[in-house]
């Protein structure tokens, strides 16, 4: 019922000069012209719309066909786009290439095929000694009604470990069982539903196989699992754990590893050191694989550090509360600098209290983007706070402190409002400075900061803020929703008044 027609010149729906005509959802990699023109032609009916369609177009050289891509988990030999080149396609190991082997540009610059996908079977067996197993169409949905069956088959006297990557499923009805055999009979070793990643899991002999099922409606991201195979007498590479450091390469009997948490990380499985040792007739580590993840709270006392949001580099969790208490040495104060900053505007915050616990003066409440570039504590003692409500996470914080000394003869830099300019860069005792804002941004109080005699500002840095109405004058200016760029609130009911010289409209 709708159509997009494209053309090839500049004379807008000559049938002659008709290239494709596209309804639905199909469309060809790419639709390139003869000459230096074409035309699109939309209609539509009087009924039912939808969402239409997004086009690139790029200028290419004469008697081309550009460049089609190149499948995801897929190889393409051969470079050149021009009439009569061809490309030849191939997939990874372990996927099945669904479409054209090869393409060739033909006369009228348009390729005489799409490019083909790269899909993972649904049904196969694995004998490389390591590898990957993805849910079909892995990260993009894996579909409904699947009944699927991997076998991994290492060298009899070897076993096989299993790392689970990412993994997604429709919670209590699609499910990822693992049995220590090729039958369909053979032990259970774990069966596995829902949005956490499950721990690795290795064979007791050299076949695992991997049966998934999904129901007829919703599905998850799916998963992505590697695994490798290791002798009888070695224990399974445990890999590098993410957010860590790992010193030893040797995997045999009596060998040790040990993990290293990254700055701002602490372990939150297993021990610094794991020893691949015999326990109850089989060869295995001497504790789980250890993992690191930043800390929901905590009391540091170095000199400088790093403070994260729990699930650091991913999204924080929903309902936490967590407490970090910054101490420095006596005489000193505590600056913290904003690397990264994004909650759940008005839902999740960060408080910073200036002293040792939550009845401590409160030296700023933050959420959404809007930070300070620095915050200084007035004493050696620096708390926060950080609370989540139940629903919607984000990226969190990373937040760097150090332990600073205050000079004699002037107060710490106070830093620059978001969205805003300071004013004056002498910092001693008696000194003012100011600051102004954006356009469509207003200060939070116009005073100048003045460094008094205790080393301390006279008030805190003021915040450029995006207004709830107002009354706006001058010839010109800019007018922002309240708390822009950030989400605005709800129920709000706004007024401006926008007022410029008599006579002027």
């Amino acid at each position: 019922y709708d159509t997009l027609t494209i053309g090839d010149g500049g004379e807008v729906g000559d049938p002659k000069t008709v290239l494709q005509v596209l309804t639905g959802s199909f469309v060809p990699d790419l639709i390139v012209s003869m000459s230096n023109q074409m035309w699109l032609h939309l209609q539509t009916d009087e009924s039912v719309g939808s969402i239409g369609f997004k086009v690139n177009y790029k200028e290419i050289e004469k008697e081309s066909c550009g460049d089609p891509g190149t499948p995801l988990y897929g190889i393409r030999e051969g470079d050149g786009f021009s009439n009569r080149d061809v490309l030849r396609f191939e997939c990874q190991f372990g996927f099945e290439l669904i479409g054209e082997k090869s393409i060739i540009c033909q006369e009228n610059n348009q390729w005489s095929a799409n490019i083909p996908i790269c899909i993972f079977p649904c049904l196969s067996n694995f004998t490389a000694p390591m590898g990957t197993v993805l849910s079909p169409d892995y990260p993009e949905g894996y579909g409904n009604n699947l009944n699927c069956i991997w076998t991994i088959i290492s060298d009899p006297g070897s076993r096989i470990h299993l790392s689970f990557n990412d993994f997604d499923l429709e919670s209590q009805f699609d499910f990822l069982a693992v049995k220590d055999g090729d039958s369909p009979d053979s032990p259970i070793i774990g069966t596995f539903t829902g949005a956490e990643v499950p721990s690795h899991l290795t064979s007791n002999g050299h076949i695992l196989r991997l049966e998934f099922q999904a129901d007829h409606s919703m599905s998850g991201r799916g998963f992505n699992i590697t695994y490798n195979t290791f002798g009888h007498n070695e224990c399974p590479d445990p890999g590098v754990p993410i957010n860590a450091r790992r010193f030893g390469d040797n995997f045999q009997l009596g060998s040790s590893i040990s993990v290293i948490c990254e700055e701002g990380f602490i372990k939150t499985q297993g021990t610094e050191t794991i020893t691949c040792m015999l326990m109850d007739g089989k060869v295995m580590w001497s504790g789980p694989i250890p993992k690191c993840g930043a800390p929901c709270g905590g009391h540091f006392s170095s000199p400088s550090g790093v403070i994260l949001s729990p699930g650091w580099p991913g999204y924080y969790k929903d309902s936490l509360n967590c407490e970090w208490v910054i101490e420095a040495e006596p005489g000193h104060s505590i600056k913290i600098t904003f690397e990264r900053f994004q909650t759940e505007l008005n839902y999740d915050v960060l408080e910073v209290h200036d002293g040792p616990n939550l009845l401590s003066p409160l030296l700023g409440s933050y959420n959404g983007t809007q930070v300070p570039q620095f915050l200084f504590s007035s004493s050696n003692f620096m708390y926060l706070l950080f609370t989540t409500d139940n629903s919607r996470s984000n990226n969190g914080f990373k937040i760097h402190y150090e332990s600073v000394t205050v000079n004699t003869y002037s107060c710490l830099d106070p830093g620059i409002p978001v969205h805003g300019r300071r004013y004056g860069h002498d910092f001693s005792i008696g000194s003012t400075v100011s600051f102004s804002c954006d356009p469509g941004y207003r200060l939070s109080h116009e005073e100048p900061l003045l460094c008094e005699k205790n080393h301390w500002w006279s008030h805190p840095l003021p915040t450029c803020d995006a207004l709830c109405g107002g009354d706006v004058r001058g010839p010109s200016g800019t007018i922002l929703s309240p708390g822009y760029p950030d989400l605005y609130p709800n129920s709000l009911n706004c007024t401006w008044t926008v007022d410029v010289t008599h006579g002027k409209g």
